[in-house]
């Protein structure tokens, strides 16, 4: 029998990212969508006639639902996935997982105590790209990597509107934690827990009350060194990622593809999904010695299929919440960076 989902939320997160994506998981069932947007209600309906679409979170807590997914505005995340957690139901909590790290750890150890599964949606470590590094650093062929090169910059001198831009901090907002909250985490993925911190974090574009441009540099306990680039105004973009091993480097320009897929209507069951081609692939070796190697497949439809393991087969989360504390310090230190100009060390802590 499928396992009924309740999704809360249904703008940009809710109807391109996982509303898609568990509809396209078998054993998964869309049952509940959760908005008071009539316009969002609307496209939800047409989207997913099967699933019922109700006005508040309140209507979910009595249904009997295997899984409730939070895909709400950041503020809201920890209030939400705590009550999912205090119906017992597991809980799937988009990132960030929470505003503040105080918060993530309280609701993690609250899930924890309870006997709750709860898991966040880190789904960049699914982008085809970020998997190629992944490969090509645990294979060797790239050596001792020295210094790891990431980036999500977009052009876009002029704000949006909404609470992302123009709320403030409270409202966890702000290309740090937005973005940031995705290249921290790869980069924590890929070379462990981080030591130290340094951070600068800026507002450029008049009427934003929160930061649209921010460099972190991270230093892994492992010795390697992570520079993360974020931006909204980027008038030219740098290098998705570029990675120096003592043996090569990679370098792949561009985005992957599933966000601009999943945007435009399509599903991880459409042939040729998350492929990219050859002239987008990334460049191995050196400059005197390289070659243009094939993008992994992205490959975001493993998350949910994860969750629905762990569910029902006892495998584990596709995401250790403990990681998604640590990128929430990781954040805030550098944020704390930024306020001084210096680095600053964070405790290690093993995240998963």
């Amino acid at each position: 029998m499928d396992l009924r989902v309740g999704l809360l939320g249904y703008g940009i997160g809710g109807a391109v990212f996982h509303a898609p994506l568990i509809a396209a998981t078998p054993g998964l069932r869309l049952d509940a969508i959760v908005t008071g947007n009539p316009e969002r209600s609307a496209r939800a309906r047409a989207d997913h006639p099967d699933a019922e679409v109700v006005p508040d979170a309140g209507r979910l807590w009595g249904r009997g639902l295997d899984l409730v997914v939070v895909t709400t505005p950041n503020r809201t995340h920890v209030r939400l996935a705590t009550a999912a957690v205090d119906a017992g139901i597991p809980v799937v909590v988009d990132k960030p997982l929470a505003t503040t790290a105080a918060d993530g750890r309280a609701l993690v150890e609250r899930a924890r105590a309870r006997g709750v599964p709860l898991t966040s949606f880190q789904n960049r470590r699914w982008d085809g790209d970020f998997r190629t590094v992944r490969q090509l650093a645990g294979s060797g062929q790239l050596g001792d990597v020295y210094r790891f090169e990431s980036r999500f910059e977009r052009w876009r001198p002029t704000p949006k509107a909404g609470w992302r831009e123009s709320g403030g901090l409270d409202d966890g907002g702000g290309i740090l934690n937005d973005l940031g909250s995705h290249l921290i985490d790869q980069a924590v993925e890929l070379f462990g827990p981080v030591s130290t911190v340094y951070g600068e974090v800026d507002l450029r574009r008049p009427g934003v009350r929160v930061d649209d441009d921010a460099f972190v540099a991270l230093t892994h306990a492992s010795g390697t060194r992570s520079h993360l680039w974020m931006s909204a105004v980027a008038a030219q973009l740098g290098p998705r990622f570029r990675v120096l091993g003592s043996r090569a480097g990679y370098r792949k320009d561009g985005l992957d593809g599933q966000e601009a897929a999943l945007r435009a209507g399509g599903s991880p069951a459409d042939e040729g999904w998350g492929t990219e081609p050859p002239d987008t692939w990334g460049v191995l070796g050196t400059d005197d010695d390289h070659r243009r190697i094939p993008t992994l497949p992205g490959t975001y439809e493993e998350f949910y299929a994860g969750m629905r393991d762990a569910l029902t087969g006892g495998a584990p989360l596709p995401v250790d919440p403990e990681s998604s504390v640590h990128v929430l310090e990781i954040i805030e230190t550098a944020r704390r960076s930024a306020e001084t100009g210096t680095p600053v060390r964070l405790r290690a802590v093993q995240a998963g």
